[in-house]
C-alpha cells in the first residue's frame, strides 16, 4: 500500500517542507512523502497509546484514528498527558482529540469511540498500519492475520507496571533501505605496500543500501514449542518479559482486564496461579518468573509509557517511511532494570 501512496499526492508544500525540515535533512524527502501519504489506526488511549499518537502526530503522518470505547477514570488518565483533569466520564478517544490535534494541524486526526471487537474487517483494511494497545489476544491475532493478507503493517504494545512490550509484523517482504558508510577502492596504480590495497570507509561519503526483512506472526510468535531441542537451546537467550507477558495476555483473557491495584492481594493471587498453569502447559519451569513478578505489573508507570512509547512510535515511522532496519519482531523493556532487549522469534 506504501508505493501505492507515493503515485497519489508526489508533492511536498513549502508549509510542509518547513514543518517537517529537520525529519527531511534526517530521514530524506521519499520518506517523508511515504509518512504523510500513510494512514494509521490506533487502538488504546491510555498511557501508551498517547506516548505513540503523539510520536505519530509529530512524525507527519497523513491521518491517525484514536479508537477508544472506555470512558476516563482517575487511573486510566494517571499517565495519559493528552486528556484534561476534568474529563473523567468522558470517552477516551474523544477526551484526547483537541491536545493531539493541536500537536499537529497539518495530520488529520480523528476520534472513534466504537468498541473495537464490533468493527468490521473492512474497518481495518483502510489503513496502512495498524496499532493495537490494551487489546486481548485474540483479537490481536485476529487482527494481525487479517492484515498479513492484505500487506498492512501490525503492531501490538502494552505497559504493565515496569514492564512494556511492543511486537511488530511487517509482513514476508518488508522493504527499506539503510544509509552505510561509503568503501572507497583503492585505486589499481596504487603501489605503496599491503595496507593501501585494503579498501578503506570513507564517514564522509555514504550510500543507500536497499534490503528485505521477514516477520513471522503474532500467533507464531506466541506459540513456540519450547519442548523442541531448538527452542531448548535459546530458552536462556529469551527474555522472562517474553512468558510474563504470556501470564498477563491469560489474566486479561480469563477477567476481561488487567491486573488491578484495588484487588492487589486477589489478582496477585490470580496472577501466581496463571503463572504456574500457562508455563507447565508451555513445557517452562514456572521459576522462570519469581513470584516477585507480582508486584511490579500493576498500573501503567508513565516513563515506562514513555520509553515503549518512543519504541513503538519510531518503529511505526520507519516501517511506513520504509527507512533503517526493523526490530524483529519484540521489544521488551524492563523498567526495574532499566533495559531493553530486543528477541526475534523467526521469519515466515
Amino acid at each position: 500500500m506504501i508505493d501505492m501512496i507515493e503515485k497519489e499526492d508526489n508533492v511536498i508544500s513549502e508549509e510542509e517542507a518547513a514543518q517537517y525540515d529537520r525529519q527531511i535533512r534526517l530521514w530524506g524527502l521519499e520518506a517523508q512523502k511515504r509518512l504523510r501519504g500513510s494512514r494509521v489506526l490506533l487502538v488504546g488511549l491510555r498511557g501508551l497509546g498517547a506516548e505513540v499518537a503523539k510520536n505519530l502526530i509529530l512524525a507527519g503522518v497523513k491521518g491517525l484514528t484514536l479508537l477508544d470505547h472506555e470512558q476516563v477514570t482517575e487511573e486510566s488518565r494517571r499517565a495519559q498527558f493528552l486528556i484534561p483533569v476534568d474529563a473523567d466520564g468522558q470517552n477516551q478517544a474523544q477526551a484526547s482529540l483537541e491536545r493531539a490535534q493541536f500537536l499537529n494541524p497539518m495530520v488529520e486526526v480523528k476520534a472513534d469511540t466504537d468498541q473495537v471487537e464490533s468493527k468490521s474487517d473492512d474497518f481495518f483494511l483502510q489503513f496502512d498500519a495498524v496499532c493495537l494497545t490494551g487489546c486481548s489476544r485474540d483479537l490481536m491475532v485476529r487482527v494481525d492475520q487479517l492484515c498479513a493478507s492484505k500487506n498492512i503493517k501490525v503492531f501490538c504494545g502494552d505497559v504493565f507496571g515496569y514492564h512494556g512490550y511492543m511486537f511488530s509484523d511487517l509482513g514476508q517482504e518488508h522493504h527499506y533501505v539503510e544509509e552505510k558508510a561509503k568503501v572507497v577502492k583503492p585505486s589499481e596504480q596504487a603501489n605503496d605496500g599491503p595496507e593501501v590495497k585494503k579498501p578503506k570507509i570513507d564517514l564522509n561519503e555514504t550510500t543507500m543500501v536497499k534490503k528485505t526483512a521477514s516477520f513471522c506472526s503474532l500467533k507464531e510468535a506466541l506459540e513456540i514449542d519450547w519442548t523442541s531441542d531448538d527452542s531448548k537451546a535459546r530458552l536462556k537467550r529469551t527474555p522472562s518479559e517474553y512468558f510474563l507477558l504470556q501470564v498477563l495476555l491469560k489474566f486479561r483473557t480469563d477477567k476481561g482486564r488487567n491486573p488491578d491495584p484495588g484487588c492487589f492481594a486477589e489478582d496477585s493471587r490470580l496472577l501466581l496461579q496463571i503463572r504456574d498453569d500457562v508455563l507447565e502447559a508451555m513445557g517452562v519451569n514456572p521459576e522462570l518468573l519469581p513470584d516477585s513478578f507480582v508486584s511490579y505489573c500493576f498500573s501503567e508507570m508513565a516513563p515506562v509509557c514513555a520509553v515503549v512509547g518512543g519504541v513503538l512510535g519510531q518503529e511505526i515511522v520507519k516501517a511506513l517511511s520504509q527507512r533503517d532496519a526493523p526490530h524483529r519482531n519484540f521489544f521488551f523493556f524492563d523498567g526495574l532494570k532499566g533495559s531493553g532487549v530486543v528477541d526475534y522469534f523467526g521469519a515466515k
